[in-house]
């Protein structure tokens, strides 16, 4: 596949991790390599303006625009500036493995997009980046989930092996995902005012509702090197202003993933979620009240609220 490939990367204020996604891109063969950087204050653009490789590209914005408004905006300009046959996209602490590249120059595959196995540095599957099957959209899966949560929809760990195949998939996250040309055509780009958290999911869902195809590519491996953390019910969310967000764009893209079977999905998501608040510790009556709040804004769709307010909501105690 000896096609113009452009990254895009994402970053705020993580300018350690962003120089190690940099350079692994430029060690391999990347044709551009466009970085959003969402008005860092670390020192990020003055270490930017010091990389003379001309595949760089930098733009920087005059706000924090979150890693949706990110994604959405450098997309777009990495289309409209260099038009790359494929758009492979990443946070700053998402980076291709050494011969990831070159891994997906080999595959022979006909689909849409493709997303990359995401691991952690040690070696493990990164599980906020594992692929999905929508399981309203297939009945195995629907059954499979009846009994085992997460884990009957999820690619199980088997998909990863080197050797394994190709495999088709209805999410994939936007750390290694690689999208063609004509899928951005007909798909746009992920929507900027989600912010922070499942615009991936919600724009690789709703491309499969375009009828577009998606691949998960075990050889094409991705490394995360993320800090967040794993309680035993899921992540748990700091600074506490990342819950509206996490929430809220659950609410939207289970509507989408669900479908006819979204409303009466719909208390059973609220019990859960607002179990989860005994992972907060003391900071359970705060997660509760943005809580209410995110699930009230996604039922709505409601993707106006601004994030002075959403902060705001965070930090008070009443």
């Amino acid at each position: 596949m000896d096609q113009t490939i452009g990254a895009v990367v994402v970053t705020y204020n993580r300018l350690g991790k962003l120089q190690d996604t940099v350079r692994r891109l430029l060690e391999q063969k990347v044709d551009h390599v466009l970085v959003f950087d969402n008005a860092s204050d670390d020192g990020t653009a003055e270490w930017l303006a010091s990389v003379t490789d001309p595949r760089l590209i930098r733009h920087r914005s005059d706000a924090n625009l979150g890693g949706a408004g990110g994604f959405e905006q450098g997309m777009r300009q990495m289309t409209e500036r260099c038009d790359p046959d494929w758009i492979v996209v990443m946070d700053d602490d998402g980076r291709p493995a050494h011969g990831a590249i070159r891994a997906f120059r080999d595959l022979a595959c006909d689909h849409d997009a493709v997303g990359a196995a995401v691991l952690t540095p040690s070696g493990e599957v990164c599980e906020m980046n594992r692929p999905y099957r929508n399981p309203f959209w297939h009945g195995r899966e629907f059954l499979r989930t009846l009994f085992r949560g997460r884990h009957g929809f999820h690619l199980q760990d088997s998909a990863y092996a080197v050797d394994a195949p190709v495999t088709d998939v209805d999410m994939a996250s936007f750390v290694g995902l690689f999208l063609s040309r004509a899928a951005i055509r007909r798909a746009g780009y992920p929507d900027g005012r989600l912010f922070v958290y499942g615009d991936d999911q919600l724009y690789t869902l709703q491309m499969r509702r375009r009828g577009l195809r998606i691949a998960f590519a075990p050889p094409v491996r991705f490394e995360h090197d993320t800090d967040a953390k794993q309680a035993a019910g899921g992540v748990v969310l700091r600074p506490l202003w990342k819950v509206y967000y996490m929430y809220r764009n659950a609410m939207i893209a289970y509507r989408v993933a669900a479908g006819p079977w979204f409303w009466p999905l719909v208390p059973v998501l609220m019990i859960k979620w607002w179990r989860k608040a005994r992972d907060y510790g003391d900071d359970a009556p705060v997660f509760r009240r943005i809580l209410r709040i995110a699930m009230r804004d996604g039922l709505r769709g409601r993707l106006d609220r601004h994030h002075d307010e959403v902060v705001i909501l965070s930090v008070q105690r009443k």
